[in-house]
């Protein structure tokens, strides 16, 4: 297995996070109303599901983008996570759907993922390139839990030995543990998690709907011992709320010890419509932070240059210090010959999320 491509392919989840761009072109449906609707019961209690068939599963990221791959799946819309600063909630607004209850609650579900992408992936055009998932929503929320359509793409793609990569922050992918194994024998396959924080209060108050952060980290662990290479994102990390040296060295500190091949940090940012959504909830939840908010987004959707650079070098240099360096390959021997080169990535700005 090329490892390094692996590796370039984790470093580049910081980046992936951290570029969004609304998909243009209107919906996946013409009218709403095609959409098969179905009521959450029980577990599910007070979640809406829109059945839909895509026209297609596996989209393509813009020429332009400097992504180490070209393709993505996202198999759900929306997310049950309710992280309140979540870049993809704008996407509902092309489904007519508010950002904000909507996002959480009612959730886009391609039916037809796994039966499109075993056509796609037969297709003769198709010539096999990396596929990312967790690129947009979480491909482990709750829905999976009663779709199993990441399951199926995990198979499909493992089947036919096509490299891919998940970023999540769901425990639920534990499920899939021997099937990401396998799939890491046959292919180049890796994982990611997102743990921005370890304090149970700013994780409960800011992504209420996500297993805690020390049971991701334990996640991780698991992974790991079963040879499945993960990385981590810091990721957002929160002014006034997880942007502490100490809060973030806690948490690469946590993640080296668990096993982790990489560790970034991504400093929160605010596109589009989100910024007034999230501003609204801290002017709710946490009036005290509002002031340096407005401040440090005074600009616009980005923070300063030197504010995203300190929380990222923060990260960088605890990871360093626990010995991860983001280039080290994962167990075994250095891979020799012709796969042991990664492929030259491209160059771009953004990075079409679907």
């Amino acid at each position: 297995m090329n490892y390094e491509h692996v590796f370039a392919i984790l470093a580049c989840m910081a980046l992936r996070w951290a570029l969004a761009e609304n998909e243009a072109g209107g919906t996946l449906f013409g009218d709403e109303r095609v959409a098969e609707r179905h009521v959450g019961q029980v577990a599910y209690a007070g979640m809406e599901f829109l059945h839909v068939n895509a026209r297609t599963i596996i989209n393509t990221v813009p020429a332009e983008s400097r992504m180490p791959f070209r393709h993505t799946i996202n198999p759900y819309r929306g997310c049950s996570h309710a992280c309140v600063y979540c870049f993809a909630r704008p996407t509902h607004d092309y489904l007519g759907l508010g950002i904000g209850t909507d996002f959480e609650r009612k959730i886009v579900v391609k039916v037809n993922a796994i039966e499109r992408l075993r056509a796609e992936l037969r297709a003769p055009e198709w010539d096999g390139d990396h596929i990312a998932m967790g690129t947009n929503t979480d491909p482990y929320q709750h829905a999976e839990g009663k779709y199993h359509l990441t399951r199926g793409i995990v198979e499909t793609l493992s089947a036919a030995r096509n490299p891919f990569s998940i970023l999540t922050k769901s425990t639920l992918i534990l499920r899939d543990a021997a099937l990401l194994a396998a799939a890491c024998a046959r292919t180049e396959a890796a994982v990611s998690f997102s743990v921005g924080t370890l304090h149970r209060s700013v994780w409960s108050l800011t992504e209420p709907g996500t297993p805690p952060p020390d049971r991701r980290v334990e996640a991780l662990r698991r992974l790991t011992a079963m040879g499945i290479p993960c990385g981590v994102l810091v990721a957002p990390v929160l002014p006034g709320l997880s942007d502490s040296e100490a809060q973030l060295t806690q948490v690469v500190e946590a993640c080296a010890d668990a096993g982790a091949v990489s560790i970034s940090g991504v400093a929160l940012h605010l596109r589009g419509t989100l910024r007034a959504h999230y501003l609204d909830w801290l002017q709710d939840e946490r009036p005290d932070l509002v002031r340096l908010h407005r401040e440090r987004f005074r600009r616009g959707a980005y923070q300063e240059d030197a504010e995203r650079e300190r929380v990222e070098g923060i990260v960088r240099s605890a990871a360093r210090r626990c010995g991860v360096t983001g280039r080290d390959r994962y167990r075994g021997a250095p891979p020799t010959g012709p796969t042991a080169t990664a492929p030259e990535t491209d160059r771009g700005q953004q990075l079409r999320l679907l």
